[in-house]
Parts: C-alpha cells; structure tokens; sequence
C-alpha cells in the first residue's frame, strides 16, 4: 500500500525521491546479495562512518581512506570508482537499512577505538597536510608524478617502488650505530639470568671494538713488514726470513696495544657522557644509558692501561711502551677536551692514528738491536727507521678522507653536540682537506718502494686503490658531500686502507723468492774457499795432490788374524 503514495510522489512535480525508493532501484534481485556483500565489503570501511543526513565532502572522503589496505587489493578499481563518484557512495551508505548501518558503525568504531583511530575516522574536515607531508609531496617522487601527469596514488606498485629505491639512493644515509651502541644493545636484550654475558657485553662495549681492531691491524702490519737483519735471516730458508721470527713479542704487542685503546676509548667515553646523549649515534652507548657506573668506568681503564704498559715494556722494549702512553694522552688528554674547543682536533687525532705503525716498526727493531744500540734514538731515527715513518704518514693522511666524509654525515649532530668540525663551521674547507691528503697517499706508498721494503707488485696496488679513493675524494669536494659523495668516499676509505696495508705484506721484498726461484741458497764456505782453505796454516797444496799412495801392507804378518 506504500507503493502507491510512492509512486504517486514520483509522478507528480515538486515531489523529492525519497531514499526508499532509491534502495529498491540499488537493490536488484538480479544480483545475489552475498555476492554484492563480498565486492563492496572494503568500501563499507570507508562509508561506515558517514553521518545519515550529511552529505561528505570529496575530501573527506579521500581523507577518511587512510585505513584502507588495498596495495595489493583485487578491488582496488572498484574503491578508487567509489572515491571518485563521491555523490554515488554517499547515496549508496545512505540507501542501506538503518539496523544494517548501525551495526557496521558500531562494529568500525569499536575497533577503530582500539587502535586510537576514533577522532580521525570520524573527522568529515580535511586536516591541512603536516610538514613531513609537505614534504613528502615535494620530493622527488612527487615531481616524478607530476612530470608524468599521474598522481602517485594511480603509480603502479613496481614504479612505486623503483622510485622510492632512487630516492632513497640520492639522499643521504645516516651511518649505523658504532660497535659501542650496538654491543650496548645486545647488552639489555640479555636476559637478567645472563649477569656474566651482560656485564661482559658491557665492558667490551667501552672499548669500541671496531676502532682498537683497526689499530691493532695498523700495528701488527708494520710489525711484519720490518725487515730482519741477514745475520738473523742467514740459517733460515728465504720464505721465513723475509717474517719477523718472534711469535711471543707479537703477542705482547696485540695484547698491550689492545688493553692501552681499551684504556684510551674508556677515559673518552668517560670525558663526554653528556654530548654523547646529544649525538643520534653516540646516545646509546654504555655510560649515557647507565649501565655501567663512572666509577666502575675509571677503574676498568686505570686496569687496562696499567697491564697494557706492562706488557708493552717486559715484553717488547721500553720506547713500544712509551708511545703507547703517549697516545692515551693525546687521545683521551688532548683530543677529547679539544673537540669542543677547536677544528684542529681532527690534526691532534691524526696523529693519534699515526702512533701504532711506529709502535709496531719498534717493536720488530727491538728483536735486532744491539746492546749498544737499543736507545729509543736508535729506534726511531736510524737509518732504517725510514719504513715505520712512511707507514705512520700513510696513516695520518688516511685519516682526513675517511674523517671528514663522516663528520660530513652526522655533521647535525656534531653541532647539537658542539664539537667543533670543518663539516658544519666549513664545509668547503672540509672537502679541500679530503681531497688534499687523499693525493698525498701516493707519494707516500711510493717512498715504501723506493726504499726498498716492498716490490713493484705494491705499486699497482696502492695506485688503484688510491685512484679509487682520490676519485670519491674529488666528488665529495665538488658536491660538497651532496648526491651521495659522503657516503661513496667513507666507504672508499674503510676498503682502501686493509687493501693497502695487506697489499705492502703480500708484495714484502723477498718474500716470494724461495717459491719462485730455483737456485739453492748459498753455503757459507764457496767451492774456491774449499780447495785453497789450507794455505793458511801453511800447507801447499800442490804436494797435497802429488803425495804418493800408501804401500800395500800385508796384515798377516803383523800378527793380524782374518775373522772367522
């Protein structure tokens, strides 16, 4: 009967379609309900919320989608339909039964009430676009799209992706973690039972493993690239007498040198707890999160530095030890405190770099010297001292590109922090000082050949790896650190130096002679000493040759009996 007074209302001018009438027309029999139900089911999330009575705007439409997942959705034509025709989907969620809507609201708002969603689910006015946002939609992939004509929300998936990939290739990086914040973070997620592994986590963490390692390799290459003298090589084949011999010294030498940076790295961290809170990549480490007290701190430095000195002295020489003291004054004395004061830190830490090559070269010279020339004059100015200066020059000049490009990185943080660096009090000076002591690294593996501790072999590959770095070091000072420069010459860097050092060990003068030469290592006494060795006592030896043989003597006669 309610059919007539409706149709009636149709027919006649000036009536308005009511909303029954247009639900019968949505509603066809042709279509099973469960099988509308399943298609449109995504587009109930994005409807449920509209209040009957308003009509949304478009915007707020596209706003309210926010929660919808349909990257990989079959239906995802069939939303963006529904987005577009916005007077189509307000009538369609206004059409359904009220019981039906009322359900589905009330089942959306308690679960969007779980995830903390309510307010902005609900909100029908467009919220102007956050900053990120702002940002987001100028950057690179937002220009892409409006070069190619297309939103980004009609780019396909792999377009998406391959534009994201280059974005994220031209921008700029930030480093891990060091080794510090990273052992710090495996620390606490130790289980409490765990106290030894925690507790050693932790002590192992203050002395920043990466960078004693580091040292510990400069150290020990220069020790084994220090010629032996030929009165300690001459009883030895030629392969083992190009190697330093004593296998005790060296393990005092890693052992001290390791426990004398365990010393140094501590008293830094000690020194700067409160700027490294304020550095992204240094808040996490053992004394900024309280894991270990400043007393227990200071009192595993002052035991390390202690045993490390010792072993140092009793087990190499006195001048060994002296160095490395002087290095955990410079570092922890001079370097740390000078960070906030001057840029000229970066030099004063060069040469911290630049000690454990001499440490290493007087060590192996130790093993040869002399008890009347064993002095520390004698070990670091001689005339063979040569080689262990070159090294220790190749690595303060080493430092300044890899240095620079990673200040460059993280140069926010140095300033939050206040640390004074070329990368943010002088950007184009940073670059020039890179560029500088990377073209300085090939006279320097130079003068190595041209004193005669390494073969030819080292020159190809120091002069590639070189060339490489140099390369970096020349982009990263003509973009400034810009389009990725910073990140492709702090790599440069951390390749180049193993690849060098490595490089002057393999390519070691003589090293390889007694596996590709076929000659026989010569006796002490020649063939000529052999047959004129008598004319010293008086003896010719032209008689010695025309004595006559011994007479036939008959053994029977003198009372000698054949055995039986």
């Amino acid at each position: 009967m309610a059919a007539a007074p409706a149709a009636g209302r149709l027919s006649g001018s000036g009536y308005r379609v009511c909303s029954s009438c247009i639900a019968r027309c949505l509603r066809q029999p042709s279509r099973p309900h469960s099988t509308l139900r399943s298609v449109l089911q995504a587009n109930r999330k994005l409807h449920s919320g509209i209040i009957p009575g308003e009509r949304p705007s478009r915007s707020a439409i596209v706003q309210s989608q926010s929660f919808v997942d349909d990257y990989f959705s079959a239906n995802t034509s069939i939303e963006r339909g529904w987005i577009k025709n916005g007077m189509l989907a307000a009538v369609r969620t206004v059409a359904e039964p009220t019981g039906r809507r009322e359900n589905d609201v009330s089942g959306e708002v308690a679960r969007m009430r779980t995830q903390g969603e309510l307010e902005k689910a609900l909100s029908f006015k467009a919220e102007p676009p956050s900053q990120e946002n702002q940002s987001a939609q100028t950057g690179p992939e937002a220009s892409k799209a409006v070069e190619d004509g297309e939103p980004e929300a009609d780019v396909l998936p792999h377009r998406r992706r391959k534009r994201r990939k280059n974005t994220e290739n031209a921008s700029e990086e930030s480093l891990p973690l060091d080794a510090s914040s990273q052992l710090t973070t495996a620390a606490t997620a130790m289980p409490k039972s765990a106290v030894f592994r925690r507790r050693l986590a932790t002590f192992l963490s203050l002395t920043k493993p990466r960078l004693s390692f580091l040292i510990l390799l400069t150290t020990t290459s220069a020790y084994s690239l220090y010629p032996l003298p030929e009165i300690l090589s001459s009883t030895s084949s030629s392969a083992t007498s190009s190697l330093s011999t004593s296998t005790l010294t060296l393990l005092f030498l890693t052992s001290g040198t390791f426990l004398s940076c365990a010393c140094a790295n501590t008293l830094n961290m000690l020194f700067e707890p409160k700027y490294d809170a304020l550095m992204s990549r240094t808040r996490n480490r053992p004394l900024v999160r309280k894991l270990v007290s400043p007393r227990a701190a200071a009192l595993f430095a002052l035991v390390c530095g202690a045993s490390g000195l010792l072993l140092l002295g009793l087990g190499t020489n006195p001048t060994v030890a002296g160095l490395s003291a002087l290095n955990i004054f410079l570092y922890a004395g001079v370097y740390t405190p000078m960070k906030r004061i001057s840029a000229a830190n970066t030099w004063v830490g060069a040469i911290v770099g630049g000690i454990p090559p001499l440490m290493g070269w007087c060590a192996a010279a130790g093993e040869a010297a002399t008890s009347e020339h064993h002095s520390w004059q004698d070990l670091l100015f001689s005339e063979n001292s040569i080689g262990g200066w070159a090294l220790a020059a190749l690595l303060f000049a080493w430092q300044f590109p890899h240095f620079m490009s990673l200040s460059h990185t993280i140069r926010e943080d140095y300033r939050n922090a206040g640390h004074k660096m070329l990368a943010w009090t002088n950007p184009a000076r940073n670059g020039r000082v890179a560029l500088r002591y990377s073209l300085a690294m090939f006279p320097i593996c130079a003068l190595l050949y041209s004193t005669g501790y390494v073969d030819k072999g080292f020159l190809v590959i120091s002069t590639a790896c070189n060339v490489w770095m140099t390369r970096e070091a020349f982009r990263f000072w003509k973009q400034q650190g810009a389009g990725g420069s910073a990140r492709g010459l702090f790599w440069a860097s951390v390749w180049q130096l193993p690849l060098v050092l490595v490089g002057a060990l393999v390519c070691k003068k003589g090293l390889w002679d007694g596996f590709f030469s076929t000659d026989e290592p010569a006796s002490i006494y020649e063939e000529g000493d052999l047959e004129t060795d008598g004319d010293g006592l008086g003896m010719d030896p032209s008689k010695a040759r025309q004595r006559p043989p011994p007479p036939d003597i008959n053994l029977a006669m003198m009372g000698f009996k054949r055995p039986t």
